[in-house]
């Protein structure tokens, strides 16, 4: 098990960091080699599964996920997102944590990997590929201007 955990704090409101940090496509825009493939629509709620694929070529794999808990922020609550990872290749959970701050939001990313791989060698190496790279994306996620409506 490879659990690792990304704060940041932003100036942005709650209910616009949430935006920005479930809009899963731009994860994929993000990730060297992703794309991430969402259903029809583009609504997320318990239930919504949307696949993360990653590679090139004949080495590509699928990252199936499901929406397990879906509680947008409002009214001064934190907003919370659970989703468990249902690949053969990549199995786990993350959360997305939206809390109000008087200056705007404190955004927490806690994420479980496993590979299917068998043992926990790898582990230390995921946790710090994990830190690295999925910071870089709430990094840009948050920073970056907000995309027109489609």
């Amino acid at each position: 098990m490879a659990v690792f955990r990304i704060e940041r704090f932003t100036s942005l409101p709650p209910a616009d960091a949430w935006r920005r940090v479930t809009d899963w496509e731009r994860h994929g825009a993000m990730v060297p080699l992703t794309s991430v493939l969402v259903p029809p629509g583009g609504r997320t709620e318990v239930g919504t599964v949307f696949v993360a694929r990653t590679g090139m070529g004949p080495l590509t794999f699928d990252d199936p996920m499901e929406v397990v808990r879906w509680t947008p922020p409002e009214a001064g609550r934190a907003g919370f997102c659970r989703l468990e990872k249902r690949g053969r290749t990549v199995r786990g959970w993350a959360s997305i944590e939206v809390l109000p701050t008087r200056a705007g939001s404190h955004v927490v990313w806690v994420e479980d990997i496993r590979l299917f791989l068998p043992g926990r060698w790898m582990d230390p190496l995921l946790v710090a590929a994990g830190r690295r790279m999925f910071g870089r994306v709430l990094d840009a996620l948050l920073e970056a201007p907000e995309r027109a409506p489609r």
